[in-house]
């Protein structure tokens, strides 16, 4: 064989190999040989950059709530919310938790009527509590499956879910400019 052949033969073994390998061998190769600091998982895994993207949005509006967005996260997944809805409705109620009855962390005006305030222990148990009960007993109970179905029972005021709607769209709008503050690095 000449050199020319014996080349053409070495480039066609390699693309079949490298063709056939799947992708999570061939980045696990890869991070192994060159790059062992990156987590060769998330290679092909989608991130989620949501609490991240809450958190600087928060606190963009010296939110007191930055802390907890990744509570507000986890509990809409659990409850099967979208994770925009709680902190929404803590934006309309409460600016976003900034204007509360003293020592409540109670941002969402749940269980105040009058002079009765409902108190909790922390704003994660607060996020917990309301997702928890927009699940049960709006969604399940109830029925309802939007904003504004909830808006009638939730709140006196007609204009309630157009306004939490304002600021579920204004988190989208926010998300769709965000960049993070750190940069991924890929192969």
């Amino acid at each position: 064989m000449n050199k020319i052949t014996s080349i053409i033969l070495l480039v066609i073994a390699v693309l079949a190999m490298t063709s056939v390998v799947p992708n999570e061998a061939r980045a696990s190769k890869i991070a192994a040989s060159s790059a062992a600091f990156i987590n060769v998982a998330s290679i092909n895994a989608p991130q989620d950059n949501r609490a991240e993207i809450l958190r600087d949005y928060l606190e963009k509006r010296n939110s007191p709530l930055v802390g907890s967005a990744q509570t507000f996260i986890e509990q809409a997944d659990k409850y099967n919310l979208d994770w925009r809805l709680v902190a929404a409705i803590s934006g309309l109620e409460s600016g976003f938790g900034k204007q509360i009855p003293v020592n409540s962390y109670n941002g969402w005006g749940w269980g105040i009527y009058g002079n009765n305030v409902k108190r909790f222990n922390s704003w994660d148990e607060a996020i917990e509590t309301i997702s928890k009960g927009l699940r049960e007993n709006y969604v399940n109970k109830m029925g309802t499956d939007n904003v504004y179905s909830i808006g009638r029972i939730y709140a006196a005021s007609p204009t309630w879910a157009v306004r939490v709607e304002h600021f579920m769209m204004d988190i989208s709008r926010f998300q769709n400019n965000w960049t993070p503050k750190t940069l991924s690095v890929s192969i």
